[in-house]
């Protein structure tokens, strides 16, 4: 087996993105058949013991991606906003700072809040952008239009599919062309070239 197998993309029995999970998490579900139904491609196959009973050993087959039924007794998740954090943020915004157009590592990237908090503005997804060290200390506790800069790009909440997509750098094909199916439409304004 892998020594870095890839997440499972776990989803409701709806279809929706939930989250991502170990193999390991994945097996627990399968042999507690809570798994409603699968997509994507078949991972492996893990292998478990022989039964005293038959005398067959048990195995299941993990796939990619797999829908879990609700448990009677399980409470019913409900998705509001994805958390805000930098690792995301930054990707969200490819690694770029929204007023130079830079492309920065994340160490020389900070969180800029479009409206400063001092003047009212909050620390969500729709008011925060990934800047430069030097971009973020010219604009200091004002507008991007006072400090005489441009927003290179409008921020945006990310939806649950968008987000597990900024989560995990390691998805495969037809993990991504499921999430893919789920993302929102959006005019981003861009104006690099």
């Amino acid at each position: 087996m892998n020594p870095h197998p890839p997440l499972i993309l776990r989803l409701n029995s709806t279809g929706q993105p939930q989250k991502w999970i170990p193999w390991q998490a994945a097996v627990c579900l399968y042999s507690r058949e809570m798994i409603a139904w699968t997509a994507g491609e078949s991972l492996f196959t893990f292998r478990g013991g022989t039964c005293r009973l038959t005398g067959e050993r048990s195995s299941v087959t993990i796939n990619s991606i797999i829908a879990v039924r609700q448990s009677r007794y399980g409470r019913k998740v409900r998705r509001g906003v994805p958390p805000l954090n930098n690792h995301e943020l930054f990707r969200r915004d490819g690694h770029l700072c929204m007023y130079c157009g830079q492309e920065y590592g994340p160490s020389m990237l900070t969180r800029d809040h479009v409206m400063p908090l001092s003047r009212g503005g909050r620390d969500q997804w729709s008011n925060v952008v990934a800047a430069c060290r030097h971009c973020n200390t010219r604009k200091g506790s004002r507008t991007p239009e006072e400090a005489g800069l441009q927003l290179l790009a409008v921020p945006y909440v990310p939806n649950w599919a968008e987000y597990l997509a900024l989560c995990n750098r390691r998805i495969l094909s037809d993990q991504m062309a499921f999430l893919k199916g789920q993302f929102k439409q959006r005019e981003r304004l861009l104006s690099l070239q």
